[in-house]
Parts: structure tokens; sequence; C-alpha cells
């Protein structure tokens, strides 16, 4: 049985993950829609969450006027909880044990949604009183199912305005119509536990919002460069053993399937690390955005690296592997 919003927090098993609704300060249940308070966005947000104090004040707070904020945490050992609690958004947690599905697209499963309409926040995004008015009146369109955000990546303290910084991503649509692809259905913790470069795929119309996400790309250094090594556990798999269960790619939006394409052909050039580098950085003029565009370019260039290092290394293994055999 999964978790309510109106019963006592337990814990409750589920085949990859466990979940507890911790119902301290969490507000009320879950509401329908017919009662929701005059103002508030008919919307269910779902914001995936790890030590994050220092993001999700800024996230929650452009939330307030939202019906529902379901912050889903991974045993964050800051302040995350607390924060949750003290905005009044229902806090859930997540506990992963490998496989399939990840954190997001259980959350899409299993959590008492109250909308219609569902929107995927990163604790480290915010919304604009611009893109809240935007969302309210595209929910209404009764022939579209799901829309395409852009994200305005501030890097550093500065905004990315080149380097191939920006893109879209599909974050909001119909309660049932959406889902995340799922291109390796063999992962564990030390590849992140929610999904990295998996898209939502929506079954129906799609549209593109003009309004942007504010998205703060870097608490500190630091803490992106553990981000992005398990982002590199993840990807180094997926381009050494293959995809499965991968939808077809036709489904996941021009973009996102144009920067597919050349990433997997990227790495099969020898110094792709350095050729990706000078294509940001000098080609889509990355160095226009000063230190942070240098400092960005070249993490990107980084992360390549320390992901075809990887595949290396886990082939090595594997060749081992077959001599032993």
């Amino acid at each position: 049985m999964n978790p309510t919003a109106s019963e006592p927090a337990r814990d409750t098993t589920l085949p990859d993950a466990i979940a507890r609704v911790d119902m301290q300060k969490a507000g009320e249940a879950a509401k329908s829609q017919s009662v929701t308070s005059a103002g508030k966005l008919p919307v269910s947000v779902i914001v995936a969450a790890r030590n994050e104090e220092k993001n999700l004040p800024r996230c929650l707070e452009a939330l307030g006027n939202v019906g529902e904020v379901y912050v889903v945490d991974s045993q964050s050992t800051d302040a995350t909880p607390e924060i949750a609690r003290s905005f009044g958004a229902k806090l859930v947690q997540f506990r992963y044990q490998g496989g399939w599905p990840k954190k997001r697209q259980w959350a899409m499963e299993n959590l008492p949604l109250a909308f219609d309409w569902v929107l995927l926040v990163d604790a480290d995004e915010a919304l604009t009183p611009e893109l809240m008015e935007e969302i309210r009146e595209a929910i209404q369109a009764p022939d579209r199912n799901g829309y395409y955000i852009s994200l305005r990546m501030y890097f550093l303290g500065r905004v990315l305005r080149h380097g191939d910084a920006s893109f879209w991503k599909l974050a909001l649509f119909r309660r049932g119509k959406g889902r995340y692809e799922c291109r390796l259905k063999d992962q564990d913790a030390s590849m992140a536990d929610m999904e990295v470069h998996e898209h939502v795929v929506v079954d129906g119309s799609t549209f593109h919002l003009k309004n942007p996400l504010i998205h703060h790309n870097v608490e500190s250094l630091s803490r992106y460069i553990q981000k992005h090594d398990e982002y590199s556990n993840w990807e180094s798999r997926v381009l050494s053993q293959g995809e499965t269960g991968l939808v077809d790619s036709a489904a996941v939006g021009t973009q996102a399937r144009r920067r597919r394409w050349l990433k997997k052909r990227l790495f099969a050039l020898p110094g792709s690390p350095v050729l990706l580098f000078f294509y940001r950085y000098f080609l889509r003029l990355g160095f226009m955005d000063g230190v942070p565009g240098l400092i960005y370019c070249g993490f990107q260039a980084v992360q390549m690296f320390h992901t075809k290092a990887k595949i290396y290394e886990l082939k090595a293994a594997l060749r081992k592997e077959a001599s032993r055999n």
C-alpha cells in the first residue's frame, strides 16, 4: 500500500525504493482541485532534493502560490527537511536501492498527486512570476499535454548566455501523460539516485513556453564536481554497455535528440574533450561569459574526459574477466 498524505508517517517498502511521507509540519492532506484556495496555481510540483539547504529556500519561496508542493528528499544530512517543512511542503524521504525507476519517476508513480498537471522542479531552480502566469494560462488548453521550459542558467553568480549552456526540458505535463525514458535498467547508487540525462516523454501534443526557469547551476564547485562524478558513472555505463528500454528518440524533442546524436559521435573521436571545449568556448562564444564561462566550458570538457576514462576502465575490467574464463 502506498503512503498517503492523511496517514501517519511510516516506512513503506517498494521494489526499488523505500519512501516515508513525513507529516510533521507538512501542511494539510492532499486537496482536490475543487477546494483549491483562490489564486493558487492548480499544479502538483515535485522538487527533487539532497543536501540543498542553500538552494531550497529560494526554490520554495517562488512556489508559494502553487496548489501543492512535494519535496522528495534523499536522507539529507543538512537542514533540507526542516526547510521543506517550514515552507509547508509535503516532505517525502526516498531511499534508492538501485534499478529503475529512479527518484522523479518513482514520485510520479507513487505520490497521491492532487492536480491534473505536474511540474518537475529541481531544488536549484526557481519560477518567476511571469512563468507562473504563463503556466496558469497554458494548462487551460484542452488539446495540449506537455510543455517545454527553457533554463536561464546562473553559474558562479553570472548568467551564462553563450557556450551552449542553455537548453529546454519537458517539465510540465498532464498527470498520467508523461514518463521518463529508461536508458539503462541496471543502475546503482553510484550513478545518482535520480534521472541524469533521461528525458520526459509525453503522450500527445507538446509546446514551448516563452518564460524561462531560473537555474542556479552551482552552489559550490565541490558540490558541482561531486554531482558530475555520479553523472559520468552513469554515462560511461550507458555508452560502454548500450542502452536498454530506450524509447523512440523522435519522442524526446529536437534539441535533446540533436545533443544525444552529437555526443555519441564526439565520444568516438580522439581528443574529444579538447574538441568539446573548443566548440563551447570558441565556436559557441563561451568566452563572452567571462571567467564563469571559461570554468563552465572547462568543466564540461573535464566531465567528458572522466566519462571516457571510466569507459576505458569498464572495458579493461571486462577484458580481464573474459581472460579468466
